[in-house]
């Protein structure tokens, strides 16, 4: 049985937490939602945050809602260097001894000792499709994605929830070298 998963191409883009929602955006700001994605209650918000590294800065980060627990900036390696910090490659939401980032809002500024991180590669399975499929939870797994510039992607994260629809994440650099577009069809294979 083949098992297909259609492939997200993350860019780079951060989630913030109630209290920092706040500082940039003032006392009881709600983050506006501009598009629905992939996954069921996430959006893409209308608004946007500066970054800014030792090395440069993004002036537009798009911020992905709604509030998570704590703030986090997901990059790319690319858009690391050119920011001037090292994040670790980890699953998101482990953020502990990460790196640092500044981020400025339209009412204030906040300067996060930890929070960037390069996101594992990794599919969401909701609980159906993994038992359908015989995938645990934080199992490593083999992707292919056919093309012109095929690859295997190898030590692609399950991540399984009643929460989650079907999709695998990957992000821009990984998407270009490899020609990937998102919604392009890709293969488990073990």
């Amino acid at each position: 049985m083949q098992k297909i998963v259609p492939v997200g191409v993350s860019a780079r883009h951060i989630h913030l937490s109630p209290e920092h929602i706040e500082v940039l955006f003032g006392s009881g700001y709600e983050l506006t939602e501009m598009k629905a994605l992939s996954q069921p209650g996430q959006y893409a918000a209308q608004e946007t945050v500066a970054v800014i590294g030792p090395k440069g800065s993004f002036p537009k980060v798009r911020i992905l809602g709604p509030a998570r627990k704590s703030t986090q900036l997901e990059v790319s390696r690319t858009d690391a260097f050119s920011i001037g910090v090292k994040p670790p490659v980890r699953e998101s939401g482990d953020i502990k001894g990460s790196a640092g980032i500044t981020i400025q809002g339209p009412a204030g500024e906040v300067t996060i000792e930890e929070g960037v991180i390069v996101a594992a590669r990794h599919i969401h399975f909701h609980t159906e499709d993994a038992q359908r499929w015989g995938i645990a939870d934080k199992q490593q797994l083999r992707v292919r994605v056919g093309g012109e510039r095929g690859v295997v992607f190898e030590h692609v994260i399950a991540r399984v929830s009643p929460e989650y629809a079907l999709d695998m994440h990957i992000d821009t650099d990984e998407a270009n070298a490899a020609g990937v577009e998102n919604g392009q069809d890709a293969e488990i294979i073990d």
